[in-house]
């Protein structure tokens, strides 16, 4: 029998550390729900000493979600501890994360400690998480630039204190696949309770690496593989789950491990978590992206449809894509409309949310002749965007022309403070004349990092997605706007991160010293 491969995915908790991909309370239950119909085994659902949004976010998947482990991370003090031992207490299956550095540099230059102080502290974490669940995992930062004696020394103190996973990550990106690989094999081979841990990789892509990394360390006993959806993460990102389940699933002539993911909510998965974030795809990714399983050729698409597996070595259906798709319109009821989305996985809390997205679809069936599967999630995901918390502002109106050889302008009337407010004002362009115009009533005094617009299906008649970025005092958010009109796509998306911007809270960093 092959033997069980964790999925630990991190997508809110690592992913969110993206510059912009804070999400909101109600965005991180949908994706948890979403990762549970993945079949992932364990959800990292946050850092709950981070913030009080943090805890209530961790506090609040781990009240709904039933079938994967709900994970807390936490450093190696008593506050991260506790509020990670209070934030997955409703949770069928609870795990707590804690960690500390054992690389050199950073025992030196960010902790101020010597390894004696390090192995003391990380036996007493892993101690103190015991008090809250059996299931501790625990982490040696920067363990791909630590050395491998001391490695062995913590890993198996903390085995022997409760630690029930033990984590390698390679937090800075820097190893090879054969490096890592053989590390992992060092270590299983020299801790003499190794026997007693799961081991797991966590990758970052600094060298375009991560998923080869990980699937070395697979190679060599472990049996955990931690990442995040479409390879979200800091900096180049993390390990991308569709890439790690995929190679494993492809290549069982390669690999003496199985996972449980259900790889055909993979798809859904992506689109969820690139909308909710504002971070497209891009189209040549790996698995997910729009061109995975496209062939332009013409010997390959000769040889694909005289036998697919000539150039295709994974089925498209079985990671979510399908040429079956349902196509919908204006006569189309609110039945048929809430059957489609509960199949594409979209579901509602309440009544009132099922009726306003109703009614949006009525709005674009006047507008769009054809709507299918794609626009009915960009529909959706829109919709809840647009529904922020406590919001600031709001687009009312707008109106713009543009005419050769003429400054384009753009008059927008949004609500604030209680009023309508409106400005005009000219740009280079129809969608600069309308941020300019928004800037005026707001004056946020917010700098624009990003704005990208892409089209959800084929047809100039598609709806537009737009994500911008903003950038204010260090702090940076992504806000989302869908529309068949590309610039009242760009006005609602300049609104929802003005909104973000409105949420002031000082959210910790995991790594940040104590």
């Amino acid at each position: 029998m092959k033997d069980h491969l964790v999925i630990f995915d991190t997508t809110l908790r690592d992913g969110e550390q993206s510059p912009g991909a804070s999400m909101t309370k109600e965005e991180k239950v949908r994706i948890a729900k979403q990762l549970e119909k993945l079949q992932v085994d364990v959800i990292e659902a946050g850092f709950p000493a981070a913030s009080e949004g943090d805890f209530e976010s961790v506090h609040a998947v781990a009240s709904v979600i039933k079938d994967s482990t709900i994970c807390g991370l936490a450093r190696a003090v008593e506050n991260d501890i506790v509020k990670a031992g209070e934030a997955i207490k409703p949770a069928n299956s609870g795990r707590i994360h804690t960690f500390i550095a054992t690389s050199p540099i950073h025992m030196e230059k960010k902790l101020r400690m010597s390894p004696d102080e390090v192995v003391e502290r990380a036996v007493w974490a892993v101690k103190k998480a015991r008090n809250y669940t059996d299931n501790v995992e625990f982490s040696p930062e920067d363990a791909g630039r630590s050395e491998p004696d001391f490695l062995c020394r913590v890993i198996e103190a903390v085995i022997d204190a409760g630690a029930t996973t033990i984590n390698i990550p390679d937090t800075v990106g820097y190893n090879v696949p054969h490096q890592f690989g053989r590390l992992f094999k060092e270590l299983l081979e020299r801790i003499p309770n190794s026997d007693k841990a799961i081991f797991s990789a966590h990758c970052h892509n600094d060298l375009g690496l991560a998923a080869a990394n990980s699937l070395a360390a697979v190679r060599n006993g472990a049996r955990q593989i931690e990442c995040t959806i479409n390879g979200l993460g800091e900096r180049a990102g993390n390990t991308a789950l569709e890439e790690v389940v995929m190679a494993v699933k492809t290549r069982q002539d390669i690999f003496d491990v199985d996972t449980q993911i259900n790889t055909k909510e993979i798809l859904a998965a992506s689109r969820l978590v690139s909308n909710i974030t504002g971070f497209p795809v891009q189209p040549n990714k790996a698995i997910v992206g729009a061109n995975a399983f496209s062939h332009e050729s013409g010997i390959h698409q000769d040889g694909v449809l005289k036998h697919r597996e000539t150039y295709e070595i994974m089925r498209a259906e079985d990671v979510g894509w399908s040429t079956n798709k349902m196509v919908m319109g204006k006569h189309s009821g609110r039945n048929a409309f809430k059957t489609r989305l509960e199949e594409l996985g979209m579901e509602f809390e309440t009544e009132q949310e099922l009726n306003e997205a109703f009614i949006r679809f009525k709005e674009l069936a006047d507008r769009k002749h054809e709507i299918y599967d794609e626009d009915l999630q960009s529909l959706v995901t829109d919709n809840n965007i647009q529904r922020v918390e406590n919001e600031s502002f709001r687009l009312v109106s707008m109106k713009v022309s543009t005419e050769t050889g003429e400054s384009p302008k753009a008059e927008v009337t949004l609500w604030m403070n209680g009023e309508e407010a409106s400005a005009l004002s000219t740009g280079s362009g129809v969608v600069d004349a309308t941020f300019k115009a928004i800037e005026s009533l707001v004056e946020s005094g917010s700098a624009l990092q990003l704005y990208t617009v892409s089209n959800v299906t084929n047809g100039t008649d598609s709806l537009g997605e737009t994500s911008v970025r903003l950038e204010k005092g260090g702090r940076i958010v992504n806000g989302q706007g869908s529309d068949t009109d590309i610039v009242t796509a760009s006005a609602k998306a300049y609104i929802n991160a003005l909104n973000k911007l409105q949420d002031d809270s000082d959210k910790a960093h995991p790594q940040a010293p104590v």
